[in-house]
């Protein structure tokens, strides 16, 4: 499982908010899926008919990789999800801003990371540890 001594307590504190969120307050799981293909088939697909199903041609144009950034509200399952370019530190900050400014300032924030390295760069534990 895991090395960290603290493990059991760490987890016990996360499945906890999952399971129980706090009153008053918006319990969001954070992640990114990086290198998404942006496809585009190089013809139209043809249409369903009686008996056959619509079809697709098997070559597509390559329109280059982006990067996904989703919070999901684990209370209501509503998601703030934006597409960038990279996956650095630097559009992550940018990502929890924007997560910053859909949410009320009158709720406490309870973000759960998994242990990406970009999760742990001293600017965003910093940009955490101010909110």
């Amino acid at each position: 499982l895991s090395n960290d001594k603290a493990f059991a307590e760490k987890l016990h504190d996360v499945v906890g908010l999952y399971v129980s969120p706090p009153a008053h307050a918006i319990v969001l799981s954070v992640d990114e899926k990086s290198q998404i293909q942006a496809l585009d088939r190089t013809q139209p697909g043809l249409p369903m008919k009686k008996g056959r199903a619509g079809t697709m041609t098997h070559d597509y144009k390559r329109h280059g990789t982006t990067t996904l950034f989703a919070a999901l509200n684990v209370l209501d399952g509503s998601v703030i999800g934006r597409n960038m370019q990279r996956h650095r530190h630097q559009e992550f900050i940018r990502f929890l801003n924007t997560i910053e400014a859909q949410l009320p300032k009158s709720k406490a924030v309870h973000v759960i990371l998994d242990n990406y390295a970009t999760h742990k760069q001293p600017k965003v534990r910093a940009w955490l540890a101010r909110h």
